[in-house]
């Protein structure tokens, strides 16, 4: 089969529109982390949350039609945006960047970012679907896809995915509700040279005084401390709940000063 062909099928497979139905307002479950909706196909009714993550990147295009179809979803082009902002009030190029996207996931934001220029494009991500379905979906969009646990690296892999010397770290829906740990967006950030970018999303409730748990408090600590200066803080509309609310979250951009050492998380109570 032809290159020509081969994408033709892929471009066929993405365009195929899913039964998805939502549950009765008065059914669904008002927190976020335990949405859910049904696939239906000819053979069945599903049930699969939204945070099932693996299940979803099996069905090529739903993740698509589900996120940013149905509900809207406009985070990697609004974190794009601002670490494009960003950059722009340096001396550096946002074609001369190396990213590492943190949570990639099946490359949303890494075609967003491709779409803008950047040198090169390094995915990490827990989930083994999420690798297949950016090799089936978007091949070749990475340099290189990490299936592995930052928080459980082993010395090889460190130092491989270190020798790509990424100078920006980017993760889009990726943080809060147990998806990434803080010590592995700790050791994202780390990775990171110095004087690199950081670029994220973060639910607005996360940076509210009265979220008391871990994540929450080291995105505060982090955000206001001397290891990241921040260049730019926007609320935004992330999608749509399946209500047809708005959820709100805030897109950060800043620069990364420095390391942040074990003794920082140890001294906020902020290892979880």
């Amino acid at each position: 089969m032809s290159l020509a062909s081969e994408n033709k099928t892929c471009e066929e497979v993405m365009q195929k529109r899913h039964r998805i139905e939502f549950p009765k307002p008065e059914l669904s479950n008002s927190r976020q982390d335990e949405s859910y909706f049904y696939l239906r196909d000819s053979e069945r009714r599903r049930k699969i949350r939204f945070h099932d993550y693996d299940e979803i990147y099996r069905v090529p295009g739903l993740y698509e039609q589900l996120f940013y179809d149905r509900l809207k979803c406009i985070s990697p082009a609004k974190v794009t945006s601002i670490l494009e902002c960003s950059v722009r009030q340096s001396d550096d190029n946002f074609t001369e960047l190396r990213v590492l996207d943190l949570g990639a996931g099946n490359g949303m934001l890494g075609d967003e970012l491709k779409k803008h220029g950047v040198s090169r494009l390094v995915g990490v991500d827990i989930i083994p679907e999420a690798c297949e379905a950016t090799l089936r979906d978007r091949p070749g969009l990475y340099d290189a896809y990490y299936v592995e646990d930052l928080t459980r690296l082993n010395e090889e892999t460190q130092e491989d995915i270190a020798s790509w010397q990424c100078n920006c770290m980017v993760t889009v829906a990726a943080l809060g509700f147990g998806d990434t740990p803080t010590t592995a967006f700790i050791e994202a950030f780390n990775i990171i040279k110095e004087q690199g970018w950081i670029a994220f999303n973060i639910k607005e409730t996360f940076l509210d005084k009265s979220d008391k748990t871990g994540f929450s408090r080291m995105i505060r600590e982090l955000t206001f401390s001397e290891y990241l200066d921040v260049y730019h803080m926007e609320r935004y509309r992330h999608r749509l709940s399946i209500e047809g609310r708005p959820l709100y979250y805030f897109a950060i951009a800043g620069r990364k000063n420095a390391d942040v050492p074990l003794a920082f998380l140890e001294s906020k109570d902020i290892m979880a």
